[in-house]
Parts: structure tokens; sequence; C-alpha cells
């Protein structure tokens, strides 16, 4: 029997078993606790969240919970929220795509008011939101949350109807192109060939996830009909693979242990669809000189993975609200990394995807964001300073076989934080980090969600 086929059919009693404790890892991890709730504040405010992803939702429920009287009003016109974390799960054939969609509706309590359109316009000297309806919604405090656009049409010849098609992937796109990934990945894993993984030059949602598709499906090539008959290549735009020093050691590592290839300084700007080959701008450095020379290469493939490049909704790249001197092709709002206010106007703050910070686009990040801006909104509505700090903390269950991972967590520093030091080595492949993603991390993300964690 192969691994594959041994892992979906381990012995139930013992999966059941460790349920409970891959609960409690992941309660961990996202930070699920019986908090004592602050006694509530009463308050005429009227708070604006634009987006009602998971960060927007989270911070909903949590405002809902501790002013009493406020006018607590969420912008989004998105009918569906996704669970972004079981993409990659999806586009490995782990998941059904149903698996990360739900109702947005479904997540807001009735004290909260859904205006269910896309904001179009900030203007924090006004203080209002102005959607694609023509309403125009004043603000006493605003929470941007929009999370990220991805930059389809960067990539020259590239378009997301033609995802699961002619070997072509791009999980980041949503459930369904999730789906469809799979669709392309399944032929490269029944055939063999070149498989081609890539990542952006820019900041990105969940940096891991382009080593997790990679892993994931060079691990099932391993035991399918392309068994000896394939390559897996990994092209990123930086000279590391992980942000992280040590985990970035690690899985250069790995990558050694299972002869996948590594292309550094190689940005993807196109792709030749009919001639299967991917396009880069490469980069090098002289050692002699010290100068960075910059040129371009070509990669067949049979499989490619696409991730374009990501930047902020136009709504926030047109407010205002972005920084001036850093990310400038990208829009990140500018904010104070550790209360995530913005530096300009002090009664709006950033949350998720979209914050101006060096490290927190992930759904673990938002976890420990929101009860950091939920302090600071609370106490500017009560008239002082907040006293909470978010240092960072980003977590990554770093997916490397089919029933494998680490737990990787980590701060602005790069300083690896375990939640589970002496008990889960986080550069180690384990099984129950393998469970802590699989099965228990999206009860965790759902209590979240609700406010509950």
């Amino acid at each position: 029997m192969s691994r594959h086929q041994d892992f979906n059919t381990f012995n139930t009693s013992r999966r059941n078993l460790l349920k409970l404790s891959a609960a409690a890892g992941a309660a961990g991890v996202l930070g699920l606790s019986g908090l004592l709730r602050a006694a509530k504040i009463t308050t005429r405010a009227h708070i604006v969240i634009v987006g009602a992803g998971a960060a927007g939702t989270a911070l909903a429920n949590r405002m809902l919970e501790r002013l009493e009287g406020a006018k607590i009003t969420l912008v989004d016109g998105r009918q569906d929220h996704h669970y972004q974390p079981g993409f990659s799960l999806i586009a490995a054939g782990l998941k059904a795509p149903g698996y990360s969609v739900s109702k947005t509706r479904d997540w807001l309590p009735s004290g909260v008011t859904l205006v269910a359109e896309q904001a179009v316009a900030i203007d924090p000297e006004a203080k209002t939101v102005s959607t694609v309806g023509n309403q125009t919604l004043n603000y006493d405090f605003l929470v941007v949350a929009p999370g990220l656009v991805l930059d389809h049409d960067a990539i020259e010849g590239f378009s997301l109807d033609m995802v699961g098609k002619d070997g072509i992937g791009a999980l980041y796109a949503g459930p369904e192109y999730a789906g469809r990934t799979w669709g392309a990945a399944s032929k490269f894993i029944g055939e063999g060939g070149v498989g081609l993984f890539t990542r952006p030059a820019t900041e990105m949602k969940c940096a891991g996830a382009p080593l997790k598709h990679t892993f994931l499906i060079d691990d099932i090539a391993s035991r399918g009909g392309a068994k000896g008959k394939y390559e897996t290549h990994y092209a990123c735009p930086q000279n590391v693979l992980f942000s992280v020093p040590i985990v970035s050691e690690k899985v250069r590592m790995l990558f050694s242990s299972r002869n996948i290839a590594a292309h550094y300084g190689h940005t993807l700007k196109a792709i030749d669809p009919g001639r299967k080959v991917a396009l880069f701008e490469t980069s090098a450095t002289n050692p002699s000189t010290g100068m960075t020379g910059i040129s371009t290469a070509e990669i067949p493939y049979d499989y490619i993975h696409i991730i374009p490049p990501q930047r902020a909704p136009e709504v926030i790249r047109q407010s205002g609200l972005s920084w001036a001197d850093k990310w400038t092709d990208q829009g990140w709002v500018e904010c104070d990394q550790k209360t995530l206010r913005h530096l300009r106007y002090p009664q709006i703050f950033a949350l998720g995807d979209v914050a101006g910070v060096p490290k927190g686009k992930t759904a673990a990040s938002v976890k420990w964001q929101v009860p950091v801006v939920e302090d600071h909104l609370v106490a500017a509505i009560e008239g002082h300073e907040g006293t909470r700090v978010y240092d960072g903390y980003t977590s990554c269950p770093l997916i490397t076989r089919v029933g494998r991972a680490m737990l990787v967590e980590f701060d602005y520093h790069n300083n690896l934080v375990p939640s589970f030091p002496g008990t889960i080595a986080p550069l180690e492949e384990l099984w129950i980090s393998w469970l802590m993603k699989e099965v228990a991390l999206k009860a965790t993300y759902n209590a979240m969600l609700r406010g509950k964690a």
C-alpha cells in the first residue's frame, strides 16, 4: 500500500483519539481560549469596518460584545466567505472546493449591519466611506481590512480561464481555482515531466503556501504514475526560501534531500502556454564587483503553479492611506507595527493582509492582531491609550508531505516562538502538526470569526 493510501486509511480510533490533542494544539496556535470579556462600554460611536474576511468579521463580533449602543457597520460586497487556509489542501486533492466556502452573513450577529456593497472610496479627512451603490457612510472610527488583490494581469500570457488546462495551476485565486489546480496537477502526477512552482516578488498572504504546494505535489508524484519520471523546480525572486533564516535553511535541506531544484532571483513575468515555457526576470550579484545584473531566463514546464504579485485593493491605494516611502508598488496601509493604528489618521486602524507591517499575512496573525485593535479602539472611545501590542506573530503549519508538517511560528524579529516548546519541535516533520492543519485548524478559525478566540 502506498504512503498516500496508507494515510487515508489510518485506523479510525487512533485518529479520533488524537483529534482532541490536535484541537488543543490548533487552539494554541490561533489562541483559542475562554478569555474573560471586559465590561461593556456605553458609546454612540459609529465604527465602520471595510472588509468581511477573517479580520473584519472577527473584529465586528468582538466589538459587538465590548460596546453598548455603538453602531457597527461592515462593508463588503462578497456573498461568500472563503476559508483560505484550506486552499492548499483543495489544490492537492485532499479536500473538495466546498470545504472552504461559507456565507458572509452566516458569521454576523443581528447587531452588526452588513452593507453588501464594495467600498470604492475612503476620504480620511471627511471621515467617509463610499460604496459602489452610491452610499456614503460617515464614521467615527474606521478599520480597513479588505484583504489584498491578486494582480494576475502582471503575468503576460496568463489569465484565470487557463487554470486547470494545459498544465496550469493557480490555487490562490479561490476554492474553484484551487480545485481546477488539482485537476492540472493530477495529470502531472500521473504522467510526469517538469513541475515548476513559483512565488511573487511582492509581499504575499501565507508565504508558506508556495512551499506547501511544491512539497505536496512532489510527494504525491513520488508515489503516482510519475514516479521516476518527473522533476520538481521551485523559482523565487528572493535569495532565500523563507524569510526566517533557520526555517529557510531547513527547507533548503529538505529540497536537497528530495532533489527539488531551487532557482533563486527568478521573478515570473510571462508564460507561453503553446510552448509550455515560463519567462523569468533574473537577478544575480557579481561577487567581485557587488553589482547586480538583470537578465531573462526560460524554464520549460509540464505543470506550472502561478502565484501573481499581490497588492492592496484600489480603494486603499487611492485613499491616501498607504505608505509613501515603502511598498510603493503595493500600497499597504501606513500604520504602527505594534498597534496597527494609522500614523497620520488616529481614527483609522488596519487589520490583516492590507496592514503595512513586516509580517502578518496569515489567519494566525489576524487572531493576534484583532485583540490589539480592539484594545486601542475601545481605549480611544474612552479617551485614553490602549496597552496591547502586536509583536508580529505569524504561524505557518508548513506541510512537507501528506501526513507531515512543521509547525513554524515566528515574530517580527524572526525569532521562533513555539506554542508548545519541548513538546512540538517547530522544525521537525510531524504527524501531529499535520493533524492540526488538516483536522483542527478550521474549527479554531471558525471560533475566531465568532469573536471567541
